[in-house]
């Protein structure tokens, strides 16, 4: 492959930066110029071998029998092609389409509501008129309900969405919730999106989900993703591992403060990709408040050797505000790579092979968002965002399909914040720097509470850990299943060396869950199975609360 602008990859001088920039801006002008041509080859090239598509439909370049009887239909008796209006190629959306979408395009709150909205049987919380606006909605004090135009069989439940204020400049978590109404709250679950997505994708999981007695439900969008607020993302750190830890801080610490504001003790974490691999690491720093981890596709499990070891950006270049792009069919270039791979261990001492393009990994490296060339492309950027949303929502319904393409587009053209922390936890190719297999077996097992001089140390004695993938997921199931085998090892030990009182309240476990018909968004890609594995797990960990009850 060719080599990088830099050995390292890095952006090293003002002047390096401007030279690096025209080069994105030849690229963008390659990408443009291959999006117009009217080639059926490349077009087929382009759609059918890397852009993603339902899990449904498999991957690759289609049989020579089927390119034949395509070539037939697309002639004329006569042996003429037909004529056809120009190939969108990776872009569907059309420039004048783009444009007046721009121009009429709502507001990030309004966009989110209109997704909510296609939730049925819930009622959102309002105001009610005796109460001042500041008091609702917020958790503790719901206030009146908008009756929903369906009778809830499994309610009444309320909805709210709300802005919970963190401490420090610009800094606050957008948080949607649903309470049983009537009910008392024992158990909380806490949903947390991938990178670069928001709350507003679990719409399909919100109200069935909900219908488990004795449960609160929270979805959140991480700080400087989705509806958060998004503050300056800025690394200070000069060593790598301590880069990779304030990384990860800025995000898990945000929502310690919001479990503390939301005074809820213990909750069950279910986090979709990054999200999964940074309840990984809020476990690890915050022990004894999980009493259960799902992780849904998550990023970063199995080593990668380069991963470990490659450059990461310097502190400086966190900030880097000179927005550039990458082309989507570049991005899906890696999950095809990882998904025609599943299953499969490499070879012990084998180098790992960078299988991206150079210019790929340079704006990995150089920490420059995926989201930057839709906040460039100003009143094309609909367009640009069509590439990708007229693909993930192509199997929902007309209505629903625009609803998360404005919301997908109304998230990705917001400031860049949290977004510039990809590089800093995971290499290209989506492999952690800090692998999650390497720390798996010390969830639950943390330290709550130091030892005294009269007093023992008090520890986590385990809770279960679920890795859930699809059946045509990218992320490899490898990696989920030597997590689990861990996980089950490290329980034996804790039975042969702990105290007994340890060994009584013992409470660990693992399991991998595959969800057919889907890919690495399960719980959108085939909600109802998805949802049906969460809600026996929330039923289980229903049963132990209630057995921990009954005996203290």
């Amino acid at each position: 492959m060719a080599g990088l602008c830099h050995p390292s990859g890095m952006l090293k001088s003002p002047t390096s930066a401007v030279v690096q920039s025209r080069k994105l801006v030849t690229t963008v002008a390659r990408t443009q110029h291959a999006d117009n041509i009217n080639s059926p080859s490349k077009t087929n090239v382009s759609t059918e071998e890397h852009t993603p598509v339902p899990s449904r439909i498999p991957i690759g370049r289609p049989p020579k029998s089927m390119l034949a009887s395509r070539r037939a239909r697309e002639q004329t008796p006569e042996g003429k092609p037909v004529t056809k209006p120009p190939s969108m190629g990776m872009f569907p959306l059309g420039y004048k389409e783009a444009v007046y979408q721009w121009w009429n395009s709502v507001t990030p709150t309004i966009a989110e509501r209109n997704v909510i909205s296609c939730i049925p049987y819930l009622r959102e919380a309002i105001a009610s008129s005796t109460n001042s606006a500041t008091e609702v909605p917020s958790a503790e004090h719901p206030g009146e309900t908008e009756t929903s135009t369906k009778i809830d069989p499994y309610g009444p439940r309320v909805w709210k969405s709300t802005m919970v204020t963190l401490s420090g400049k610009n800094r606050g978590m957008n948080e949607f919730s649903v309470e049983r109404v009537g009910e008392p709250v024992d158990d909380t679950l806490v949903m947390l999106h991938g990178y670069g997505a928001g709350l507003g994708f679990y719409y399909k999981n919100f109200e069935n989900l909900s219908r488990s007695k004795g449960w609160k439900l929270y979805a959140l969008d991480w700080l400087g993703m989705g509806n958060s607020t998004r503050p300056p993302f800025r690394i200070c750190a000069k060593d790598s591992e301590e880069k990779i830890t304030e990384a990860e801080n800025w995000f898990i610490d945000a929502l310690e403060e919001w479990r503390k504001i939301r005074k809820i003790e213990k909750f069950t974490l279910l986090g979709h990709s990054l999200g999964g691999y940074l309840g990984v690491s809020y476990a690890l720093k915050y022990p004894g408040h999980l009493n259960k981890l799902i992780l849904a596709s998550p990023v970063g499990i199995p080593e990668d050797p380069y991963a470990v070891n490659a450059d990461m950006p310097e502190p400086m270049d966190s900030s880097f505000q000179d927005e550039f792009t990458v082309d989507q069919q570049s991005t899906t270039e890696s999950h095809s790579h990882n998904g025609n791979t599943r299953g499969q261990q490499p070879e012990a001492n084998t180098p790992k092979k960078r299988p991206y393009p150079s210019w790929l990994v340079w704006l990995w490296d150089a920490n420059v968002s995926p989201f930057s060339i839709i906040r460039l492309a100003g009143p094309l950027g609909p367009r640009v965002a069509s590439g990708w949303t007229s693909r993930r929502f192509n199997h929902l319904t007309p209505d629903e399909k625009q609803k998360l393409h404005d919301y997908a587009y109304s998230i990705f053209r917001q400031r860049g914040s949290g977004e510039y922390a990809l590089p800093y936890l995971l290499a290209p190719g989506a492999h952690a720097r800090r692998p999650v297999i390497n720390r798996i077996h010390r969830v639950g097992r943390q330290v709550i509470k130091p030892a005294t001089e009269t007093e023992p140390a008090v520890k986590e004695t385990g809770y279960p850990i679920v890795f859930m993938y699809g059946e045509n997921d990218w992320m490899d199931v490898a990696g989920g299943l030597a997590a689990e085998e861990k996980l089950k090892q490290t329980k034996i030990q804790a039975l042969l060396h702990g105290t007994e009182e340890e060994k009584r309240k013992e409470n660990g476990g693992a399991k991998v869950i595959i969800v057919s018909k889907a890919g690495h968004h399960l719980y959108l890609d085939n909600p109802d199975e998805f949802n049906d594995y969460v809600r026996k797990e929330l039923e289980e960990t229903r049963q132990q609360t209630l057995r921990e009850k009954a005996s203290s």
